[in-house]
């Protein structure tokens, strides 16, 4: 996105009359410190009788609530995603990353993936960011770092994501590895040509 952009919608959010949204809805220190404890662990089981189908856990339900409950829905918020969905170009272009399923969030499966550290390191909150170019530069090392898994790291993460994306979601199929690299590649994109980004988790 044009840095010029950016600084239009950014000002644009600052002016707006309405309300600032409420803190959000979910209780961070607690449920960060279960999902650092307990849920750092596998909270899918795989099936015998069904090779590549996985069933959830009670907790992967509870961390799932967790990512929906700190999404900021408010109509403050909803209309700055609206404005910046406005900017995404029309065809697929390096610039451009998109992940879409039924039931689950693809963000969901890539939060469980990486773990509540390397999440946190990521721009924004929890999927939702708006960078200048500055900022984009300034934030890329982190993400390249939490992003740009290889070996076991990686194998364990995208496993971890098609378990997510099939036992609390329905989409077996669903490309991990871009789900990896899509963020990653625009961020990339955004440093190398001087504009800025942004992302966000939507329901429809």
């Amino acid at each position: 996105m044009p840095d010029e952009k950016v600084g239009d919608l950014l000002r644009a959010a600052v002016q707006d009359p309405s309300p600032a949204p409420v803190s959000v809805r979910c209780d961070v220190p607690g449920e960060l410190a279960w999902w650092r404890g307990e849920a750092q662990g596998s909270l899918f089981s795989a099936s015998t009788a069904s090779p590549g189908s996985w069933s959830a856990d009670q907790e992967a339900f509870r961390l799932s609530a967790f990512f929906d409950a700190c999404r900021d829905d408010s109509d403050h918020v909803e209309a700055l995603r609206d404005a910046v969905m406005d900017q995404f170009p029309p065809g697929v272009e390096e610039g451009l990353f998109a992940a879409v399923a039924r039931k689950a969030s693809p963000f969901s499966a890539l939060a469980y993936a990486l773990g509540p550290d390397a999440v946190l390191r990521l721009p924004g909150w929890f999927g939702d960011f708006l960078l200048d170019a500055g900022q984009v530069r300034v934030q890329l090392p982190e993400a390249e770092e939490t992003l740009a898994l290889t070996g076991v790291q990686r194998c364990s993460s995208v496993e971890r994501i098609h378990a997510w994306m099939t036992g609390v979601g329905d989409d077996p199929d669903h490309d991990a590895d871009e789900l990896l690299d899509g963020p990653l590649r625009v961020l990339r994109h955004a440093a190398r040509t001087g504009l800025g980004a942004a992302g966000h988790v939507r329901w429809y």
